[in-house]
């Protein structure tokens, strides 16, 4: 892929050191069963001019805020860590935006971070974790948060969390448990209504939606006989989310997705770096060698633009050149990735 595609990638995570060392005291060391990884402005940037991404909406992966129990200890972290990515947005101009943290389970606490975030400080809108030590999104209670953000046409950003239940021996959380958890969240988020009454909210689900589009039609015909809907309206509400790419533009995930989708509504993920590097490479050629070229420049970049309209203005600004060596080098990575992902797809025999 050429660099001068300049995707914009809406999953991509941030772990600042004094984030590290919150959940260092609680004793937490990974997410959802992955190391917590290293990471800086100047490594993100390195990988962003790796993949062709011009700009990242970044965000806080789990368990985010919520892992205090302390109210007022969680809204603490949380305006911490939107401070942190505000400024990261300021200091790199182009390059970074952000989706803000909320304390969730906290309902009033969240309200009066997304106002800050999104009134103060510019965020492009907001994180909520799929489940919040096992309160769910779309649950009772949550009114105040959704009308909040229904008022600024907030953009939400779905992000998988641990389960509330014990893990399966073997089965680490992200490889499988992350996507049921977004599943989960947008089942209830629809057999609530959610979308239908708080119309002016965008929701993103992560990595493809997890089992959405492949399970849609089976869950709307469950919410239909439950709430009496035509299952119709049901496939509508389910259709009405946007969906990130992040590790799912493989030949099998892609189609399912791109068939299930409404036009305009997939937009490019990263998922680093708590996706590493190779990982990264793999699925983005992926998502350039399985499409076609106009779903492509939609996807990498003008779906974001009418999603996140500020980005439209900076469509013709190409990042700062990087010196011939680094260039070649870069070049020779994506050749290597992509015939590393046709190296692993499997016989049609």
């Amino acid at each position: 892929m050429s660099p001068s595609v300049q995707r914009i990638d809406v999953h991509q995570h941030v772990v600042p050191a004094f984030y590290r060392a919150e959940l260092a005291k609680a004793g937490i060391a990974d997410a959802g069963g992955r190391t917590l990884p290293d990471w800086s402005p100047e490594s993100a940037l390195r990988l962003m001019d790796l993949l062709g991404i011009a700009t990242s909406i970044v965000s806080v992966s789990t368990p985010g805020a919520g892992f205090l129990t302390a109210p007022a200890e969680a809204a603490d972290l949380a305006q911490r860590l939107n401070d942190h990515s505000a400024a990261l947005a300021s200091d790199h101009p182009g390059r970074f935006g952000f989706f803000a943290t909320l304390p969730m389970p906290e309902a009033s606490a969240s309200v009066a971070e997304a106002v800050r975030a999104l009134d103060d400080l510019r965020a492009d809108g907001v994180t909520l974790l799929a489940n919040n030590r096992g309160t769910y999104l779309g649950v009772d209670g949550q009114d105040a948060l959704w009308q909040t953000l229904n008022d600024r046409g907030a953009v939400v950003f779905v992000h998988p969390a641990q389960l509330p239940a014990p893990p399966v021996d073997g089965v680490p959380a992200f490889a499988a448990d992350f996507l049921l958890d977004t599943t989960r969240a947008a089942y209830l988020l629809v057999r609530n209504g959610i979308p239908r009454r708080y119309p002016n909210v965008r929701f993103i689900l992560s990595h493809a939606g997890g089992f959405v589009p492949y399970s849609s039609h089976r869950m709307a015909l469950t919410i239909a006989n439950d709430t009496a809907r035509s299952p119709l309206d049901v496939l509508d509400d389910f259709r009405s989310f946007y969906f990130d790419t992040a590790l799912s533009s493989s030949p099998a995930a892609l189609p399912t997705l791109l068939a299930f989708a409404r036009p305009g509504h997939v937009l490019f993920g990263s998922d680093w770096p708590f996706a590493p590097i190779p990982a990264g490479q793999y699925f983005a050629s992926g998502l350039d060698d399985n499409v076609d070229p106009d779903t492509l420049k939609a996807v990498n970049r003008t779906n974001a633009e009418a999603l996140f309209p500020r980005l439209a203005a900076t469509s013709q600004t190409a990042p700062p050149a990087l010196p011939v060596p680094v260039r070649l080098r870069q070049a020779a990575q994506r050749s290597a990735a992509r015939v590393v992902f046709k190296l692993l797809q499997p016989s049609t025999d």
